[in-house]
């Protein structure tokens, strides 16, 4: 390993943390592409391609699943963005190396601020896309009227939370059991496309539907934003604190299966697979 001075006092080496991170944040937004503004760009054409996906099929459906009075869009947007978000944070956070990586060669390099980069990352490209989407809408066709920003956007922090610590749990199980982390995450992004309540509202399911939704913690971020955008949706059927509390139970068992398989994994176990 190389080595690197680290710096003796506290105040000094939280700047070089920091530091770090934020270089780290830069490299993992353009290892999307060579091009960071255009790595952005593709992404908000990837959201915008998926927001018409969903505006078109709610549009077929009509309002039998948008009960909210309001604009439309807004209510397609709230539920396309919070997803976006979430299975990104899942998917770029799962997807980092937990043993081998020649990053970590370096001394001042460690598990944490490659976990923190790409989750940061992720973050950073998701909210730009955001608000050059909101903009561009309320500039070329209406003005976009949000009851709550400030509850609205703390839903969307916690939908990326949520997201990076049901990926955390993901990278703790990938160097033991690789084949079948991929799969169930897989699944989890699948079942995702139904039961994250982004075409529909709580308030309008029956208890025995609803029991088929509550478990997801992205159903109840998705719902509880809606309440804070549109001023006449009280969402009473869901809870952000049940979201929270799940986000860092699981974001707890990640990291401890994180240092449990840093303890024992080895770059030659890729080789033997």
């Amino acid at each position: 390993m190389y080595y690197f001075k680290r710096n003796q006092t506290l105040l000094g080496g939280a700047f070089t943390t920091a530091e770090l991170i934020f270089h780290a944040v830069v490299r993992s937004v353009r290892s999307q592409h060579s091009n960071a503004v255009l790595a952005i760009i593709v992404n908000i054409l990837q959201v915008l391609a998926l927001v018409a996906v969903f505006y078109t099929i709610m549009s077929f459906l009509g309002p039998r699943i948008a009960k909210i009075r309001g604009e439309f869009i807004l209510y397609v947007l709230s539920g396309v963005f919070l997803f976006v978000t979430h299975l990104r944070a899942v998917s770029s956070v799962a997807g980092v190396s937990t043993g081998g990586n020649p990053m970590m060669l370096h001394s001042p390099m460690n598990m944490m601020v490659m976990l923190l980069a790409t989750a940061f990352g992720t973050l950073y490209t998701q909210i730009v896309t955001i608000i050059v989407i909101l903009f561009l809408y309320s500039v070329a066709v209406a003005p976009i009227e949000i009851q709550d920003p400030g509850g609205a956007f703390g839903m969307l922090m916690l939908a990326w939370f949520t997201g990076c610590s049901v990926g955390v749990v993901f990278m703790a199980l990938k160097p033991w059991f690789p084949t079948v982390s991929t799969i169930v995450k897989n699944i989890y992004r699948r079942l995702n496309m139904i039961f994250s309540g982004k075409m529909f509202v709580a308030n309008a399911l029956g208890g025995a539907t609803l029991a088929m939704f509550a478990w997801n913690p992205l159903f109840h971020i998705i719902d509880q934003c809606r309440g804070f955008v549109f001023r006449n949706y009280y969402p009473r059927n869901t809870s952000w604190e049940y979201a929270l509390w799940v986000g860092l139970a699981l974001l707890l068992i990640g990291l401890l299966g994180i240092f449990f398989s840093r303890q024992h994994v080895s770059q030659s176990w890729d080789a033997r697979r």
